[in-house]
């Protein structure tokens, strides 16, 4: 997880967003414990409220679960529901935005793949 904060944007909401993509992304498994509370305080010296608000989300939306006495362990089902959550939210809320950017700027889609692979 990162040390870089954005001041825009409550740290809780951060950090909820990071063990999202580390999800996603496959760095944390199903069935996997998430780093203590105390772990993730210590490691990024952050009040460990903040971690708990964070945490706390992730079980209201039933993406990880507690285990009496070993932690919070991500739920079997959990990357896909939430892959399935996040392209909806891309599709619905970011992608117009892009598109509408893409056709402002008169770009094609030649030069929108030839600048994915790194060539100008």
């Amino acid at each position: 997880m990162t040390t870089q904060w954005d001041a825009d944007k409550p740290i809780y909401l951060q950090l909820y967003q990071q063990v999202i993509t580390r999800i996603l992304d496959g760095y944390i498994k199903e069935g996997e414990a998430l780093p203590s509370v105390r772990k993730v305080a210590s490691q990024y010296q952050i009040n460990p409220i903040t971690i708990s608000k964070a945490y706390q989300m992730l079980q209201d939306e039933q993406i990880v679960e507690k285990q009496r006495g070993k932690g919070l362990f991500v739920k079997e089902g959990a990357q896909s529901r939430m892959l399935a959550r996040e392209k909806e939210t891309f599709l619905t809320q970011q992608w117009p935005q892009i598109l509408q950017q893409i056709t402002r700027l008169q770009l094609s889609v030649e030069q929108l793949l030839s600048n994915e692979r790194g060539e100008k």
